[in-house]
């Protein structure tokens, strides 16, 4: 049995370890470098963010060359295992705390009495596993810790053959309050294949897919939630949910990189995209696929364009599911670009967060919002065959964009500047004012070696004229305070003044309310005549 220990105060302990190069191994419960971290531990509650009913179990142990020591920890909180509480202590070879390291966002402080009994948990997690159940069901009251606050779930291990038939013995993990999944892994960790793809705007990619038992691939990627891309074969995917089969090939090297509407590479892009995504709101905020449930649901290309009338791109929260249709118009590629991936599988992310409804103001943030982080999915990706900018969608369209984020009225019809009847234009339109402040915040209105951006004066309504100078605050900055925004502030109906609120209380939770992130979101906002 694995020994507890509660965090006490603890004499320091003075024994000195000789090691000539770098050890691991299960540390003991007497390790003079565990009674050395627990003391660590005890000295810096704040830091890890420990408090009453917290105690912690050694699980491994590091000991370096120098003699630093590096001892990691699992958490329990009220005799409860804290999924995503581990932490690690590290302390120098003379016993001095260097750092710590950990994941948890914030101290459980939470009851331990579920509305739910474990029977209702297994119920629940029967139903997402998916698949053919082999073994009962094992259900574990136990405190949720990998989102931004912890929560009191069952972690429900199944064991079976999931729907594509491969075996598995999966922790689900079931909200003991609400039944809601709240993530998924499995046990038996089979590797992924990894193939190339030729792709249609990116050059040769690296695709994650699935070695199938009957010989060849499925271009299913295991490590990002098992999403699939289908090739819908010109099927009406508008009214309805036609099936489909995942995308095989014999030798995992996918596509020629030619486009047309039976084109394999249009399934690479659409599996790029989607992996690209994922790990860029996986890296950047923690969120473990679009609803935040681990789910990687699918991308689907080459669905009906109606005879050429629907040339588009779309996420059905229905399907949970990525549609693109097939080519339309002669010049035109298939929109299975990065930032094009971006922008609507954004689209569910906002549907699951503030639901920002899609018509007037909230309409036109909506769309920004998927605007913008298209824009840095592509920046994340940092490929030199598609350099980032600014520009949504120019690849499909030799150059010329669906929108652009610098001056967004260059197109003819979106807004620069905010103004008392923007809300009563096209979203795709209004949009322009939340890009326009993204574009200002992010690289400023005259950035060094980028292109500048006209500020709005009072009187300017669609198109900006004015010539002011505001300082960005980096994208990575400006990015991380509008998620915050989305996710923590922004409600169903919020319009670009209370846009704007909330990214102010966002800046000021991240970064402090006198800080140049907060100063500078107050002037990018401005900056667009939202005051």
């Amino acid at each position: 049995m694995t020994p507890h220990f509660t965090v006490k105060p603890l004499a320091l302990a003075t024994l000195a370890l000789s090691v000539t190069a770098a050890l691991a191994a299960p540390p003991q419960a007497d390790h003079p470098a565990v009674q050395r971290a627990l003391n660590h531990l005890q000295a810096e509650n704040a830091r890890s963010l420990a408090g009453a009913g917290h105690d912690y179990s050694p699980r491994d142990l590091i000991v370096d060359a120098d003699g630093s020591e590096h001892v990691r920890f699992a958490r329990r909180y009220q005799d409860l295992p804290v999924i995503g509480g581990d932490v690690v202590v590290h302390s120098r070879a003379s016993g001095t705390l260097r750092k710590l390291s950990q994941t948890l966002r914030a101290a459980p402080q939470l009851g331990t009495a579920a509305t739910l009994d474990s029977e209702q948990a297994v119920v629940a997690a029967r139903a997402a596993f998916g698949g053919e159940v082999q073994l009962p069901p094992q259900a574990q009251l136990a405190v949720y810790a990998r989102g931004l606050k912890p929560r009191l779930a069952y972690d429900v291990s199944v064991s079976g053959t999931l729907a594509n038939g491969a075996p598995s013995r999966s922790h689900i993990v079931v909200d003991a309050h609400s039944g809601r999944v709240l993530d998924r892994w499995d046990d038996l960790h089979t590797a992924a294949a990894v193939g190339t793809g030729k792709s249609l705007y990116v050059g040769t990619v690296t695709l994650n897919t699935d070695s199938l038992s009957t010989g060849g691939f499925a271009l299913r990627d295991t490590t990002r939630g098992n999403h699939e891309t289908h090739d819908l074969k010109g099927k009406d995917a508008y009214f309805g949910n036609p099936k489909s089969q995942v995308m095989k090939d014999a030798d995992n090297a996918w596509g020629t990189g030619v486009q047309g509407n039976k084109s394999q590479s249009d399934g690479v892009d659409a599996a790029y995209g989607f992996a690209t995504t994922w790990d860029f709101y996986k890296t950047r905020f923690g969120r473990s696929g679009i609803a935040d449930d681990g789910r990687g649901g699918k991308s689907r290309v080459h669905a009906s364009n109606w005879g050429g009338a629907l040339y588009n791109a779309f996420w059905d929260d229905g399907c949970f599911c990525m549609t693109y249709t097939n080519q339309a118009g002669a010049g035109n590629g298939a929109l299975v670009s990065l930032d094009v991936a971006g922008h609507e599988m954004t689209h569910g992310v906002t549907s699951n967060t503030a639901g920002l409804i899609y018509s007037g103001e909230s309409g036109g943030l909506n769309e920004a919002t998927s605007d913008i982080m298209g824009a840095m999915v592509e920046r994340f990706a940092n490929n030199a065959s598609d350099p980032a900018d600014y520009l949504i969608g120019e690849e499909p369209l030799n150059g010329s964009p669906f929108r652009n984020m610098i001056q967004p009225s260059v197109d003819g019809s979106s807004a620069d500047c905010y103004y008392s009847g923007v809300g009563n234009i096209d979203v795709h339109y209004s949009s322009g004012v939340a890009n326009h402040m993204f574009y200002i915040l992010a690289e400023g209105s005259r950035p060094a070696g980028g292109p500048a951006s006209p500020t709005c004066q009072a009187s300017d309504t669609r198109v900006a004229t004015g010539s002011a100078t505001v300082t960005g605050i980096g994208h990575l900055d400006a990015t991380a305070i509008y998620y915050r925004a989305l996710t923590v502030y922004m409600t169903s109906n919020t319009n670009f003044a209370q846009a704007r609120a909330a990214m102010i209380s966002a800046s000021s939770d991240l970064f402090g309310a006198s800080s140049a992130q907060t100063q500078g979101v107050k002037a990018a906002w401005s900056a667009v005549n939202v005051n």
